[in-house]
């Protein structure tokens, strides 16, 4: 039997409607772990290395906003990292799911909890027998806020009996950082979707060639 490994990652926060935020999002990255994925991250590691940045954590979010480490990186040098983060996501089987709700239409944090909670379920239940196949479904995520925790442990807690919940730094696993990747990706689709910003060839500048 097999088992998986899940890496969880969210956009957005639970307070009220703001048109800048418009939509709260969870990443479920799916990784089996008899897929070995050693190689890919020692490539990636190693190109990361030759840029002079070793243990870089990627943070997909300030490196399109150009905040945090990432200030004083020209456009250019900010794009080779994604696509070399880009490029690793490619290398490894793994599959996600994102589930996303637009605030403007929840009431508050119960609603907004409560919709993701059962899109989760739908999702779990439409791939019931292969969670079911697995000896252990290993939850990764950095507690970065409560609401996600409470509601992956009463989803994954109450429907597949062997989970297991990890707290991860984001830094240790690359595939916590792919999970971030398209978090971050699937938002600037949705806002594009949605009209949110005029212009949003400006917002993938950092990322042309994606």
């Amino acid at each position: 039997m097999k088992e998986l490994s899940v890496f969880i990652d969210e956009s957005g926060d639970f307070g009220e409607y703001d048109p800048k935020s418009p939509f709260y999002i969870i990443t479920m990255l799916f990784h089996d772990q008899s897929h070995p994925i050693t190689d890919a991250i020692t490539k990636l590691n190693q190109e990361l290395s030759y840029m002079e940045l070793d243990g870089l954590c990627i943070h997909t979010g300030p490196i399109i906003r150009r905040e945090e480490i990432y200030e004083y990186m020209d456009v250019e040098e900010r794009r080779r990292i994604l696509n070399k983060l880009v490029a690793f996501f490619r290398q490894v089987d793994v599959n996600y799911k994102c589930v996303s709700i637009e605030k403007k239409h929840v009431d508050d944090v119960i609603q907004s909890t409560a919709q993701l909670s059962k899109k989760m379920s739908l999702f779990i239940h439409a791939h019931y027998n292969d969670f079911l196949s697995c000896s252990a479904v290993k939850i990764y995520y950095d507690n970065g806020q409560v609401e996600v925790s409470r509601i992956l442990a009463s989803v994954f807690s109450a429907l597949i009996p062997s989970s297991e919940f990890k707290k991860v730094m984001p830094g240790d696993y690359k595939l916590f950082q792919v999970a971030d990747l398209i978090c971050s990706m699937e938002l600037l689709q949705l806002k594009i979707d949605n009209t949110c910003f005029p212009n949003p060839k400006s917002y993938f500048s950092v990322v042309n060639g994606i």
